[in-house]
C-alpha cells in the first residue's frame, strides 16, 4: 500500500443546530437540537478529511469557530502526520491547557486527518488502521430521557426498530421510585433477551449512589453510567465494588492519562471513552490498547459514524452507543442492519456533508 504524502493547506469550521427527533432528557439539562461543529481538513493535493465536534450548547460550537481559524494559520503547510500535528496542537495550547473544548478541537482536526489519510489511501479507515469493516454490535441511546414510567416503556419499545438489542435510559430524578418505576416499566415492556443500560449523568451524591446503585442489581440492568462526579475515582471503585451490576465511565476522560488513572484506581468494570475527548482517533487507539491492558472491554460515545470503524480495530470492542444527531446534515447516515452499526464501505470514515443541510442549519 502507497499513501502519497499530503500537505494541510487549511482548517474549517461550520457550526450548525440540527433538530433532534427524539430529545434527550438527562439529570442536568433536557437537549431537543444537537449543537455541532463541523470540521474541514483541505490539503494540497485536493483531498478533504471531515469530523464533527458535539458542543452541547450553540454558543460553544460559535466560540470555537476563531480557534479553528487561528489554528489553520499556524498548521498550513504542515505534512499530514497525525502524531506530529497532535504534538503541534498541544504544544500550540499549552499556556490555555488542552481541556474542555478546546479538546474537542484538537480531536476533531485529528479525527478529520485520519479521514483524509483513509480517503488519500482508498480505504475505509478501519482498514487504514489495520482491520476489515465489520458490523458492530449497537444499542439505541436515543430519548429515554426523564420521561414518565408509561412514555419510557412506549418510547423504548419504538427504538426496538432496526434490530436493536439494547437501549439506554436515563435516570437520576430527585425521587428514587420514579427512577425505580421507570426502569420496571421500561423492563416490563422489553423481552428478556433485550438489555438495558442505565446512566445517571453523574446526578448522585455517593451515599446515594450506594444505595441506588444496590437495588438496581435486581432490576435486570446490564450496566450503571457515571452515577457520581465522572472524576471522583475511589468512590467509583468503592460502588463498583459493592454492585453486583457492572459500572461504566469513561465519556468524560480527557485525554489517556485520565483512563490511565481511572483504571489502575479500578474505578469501573467497563470504559467508553468519547472521541472528542479522549484525542480522535490517535487517541482512541492509545485508549484501546490501556483497555486491553486492564482486561477492559470498551464501548464508545456518540460519533457512531467514525466509532463504528474505530470499534472494528479495538481488542475488546463491546457496544457501540447509536444516535442519529448528524443525520440531518450527512448525505449517506450510518446504517443500522439487525441491531448492528455497519461501517461505511467507501474510503474514509463515511462523514460527507449535504451541502443544502448544512446551509439550513448553519448557526451566523
Amino acid at each position: 500500500m502507497t499513501i502519497n504524502p499530503l500537505t494541510l493547506r487549511s482548517l474549517t469550521a461550520t457550526p450548525v443546530v440540527v433538530p433532534m427527533k427524539r430529545p434527550l432528557g438527562t439529570s442536568v439539562q433536557s437537549i431537543d437540537t444537537a449543537s455541532l461543529l463541523l470540521v474541514d481538513v483541505e490539503t494540497n493535493e485536493g483531498v478533504t478529511g471531515r469530523a464533527y465536534a458535539f458542543c452541547y450548547l450553540p454558543s460553544i460550537a460559535l466560540s470555537l469557530v476563531p480557534i479553528v481559524a487561528a489554528l489553520s494559520t499556524a498548521l498550513e503547510g504542515a505534512p499530514l502526520m497525525p502524531i506530529d500535528l497532535f504534538h503541534r496542537i498541544t504544544r500550540y495550547f499549552k499556556l490555555p491547557g488542552l481541556t474542555g473544548p478546546l479538546t474537542m478541537v484538537a480531536s476533531s482536526i485529528d479525527t478529520a486527518v485520519w479521514d483524509a489519510l483513509a480517503i488519500a489511501a482508498g480505504l475505509p479507515l478501519a482498514s487504514l488502521l489495520g482491520a476489515s469493516p465489520v458490523p458492530i454490535r449497537a444499542y439505541n441511546s436515543n430519548g429515554l430521557g426523564l420521561i414518565s414510567p408509561e412514555a419510557a416503556a412506549d418510547e423504548a419499545e419504538a427504538l426496538l426498530e432496526g434490530g436493536f438489542g439494547a437501549v439506554k435510559l436515563r435516570l437520576g430524578r430527585a425521587d428514587f421510585s420514579q427512577d425505580l418505576a421507570a426502569v420496571r416499566a421500561v423492563r416490563r415492556r422489553l423481552s428478556n433477551d433485550i438489555e438495558l443500560m442505565v446512566d445517571f449523568n453523574q446526578a448522585l451524591t455517593f451515599g446515594e449512589a450506594m444505595h441506588r446503585c444496590r437495588l438496581l442489581d435486581t432490576e435486570g440492568i446490564y450496566w450503571i453510567e457515571e452515577p457520581i462526579r465522572h472524576d471522583d475515582y475511589h468512590h467509583c471503585a468503592l460502588i463498583a465494588q459493592a454492585t453486583e451490576t457492572p459500572i461504566q465511565i469513561g465519556e468524560n476522560f480527557t485525554g489517556v492519562a485520565q483512563m490511565a488513572t481511572a483504571l489502575a484506581a479500578t474505578a469501573s468494570d467497563y470504559v467508553m471513552p468519547d472521541l472528542d475527548r479522549i484525542g480522535g482517533v490517535t487517541g482512541w487507539q492509545r485508549a484501546a490498547g490501556l483497555a486491553a491492558a486492564y482486561g477492559r472491554e470498551m464501548s464508545s460515545h456518540l460519533f457512531p459514524e467514525v466509532s463504528a470503524h474505530l470499534l472494528a480495530v479495538t481488542p475488546g470492542r463491546h457496544w457501540l452507543e447509536y444516535v442519529d444527531w448528524a443525520d440531518p446534515i450527512l448525505q449517506e447516515p450510518i446504517r443500522i442492519i439487525d441491531g448492528t452499526a455497519v461501517p461505511a464501505p467507501g474510503p474514509g470514515n463515511g462523514l460527507r456533508w449535504d451541502p443544502g443541510a448544512v446551509a439550513k442549519y448553519r448557526l451566523e
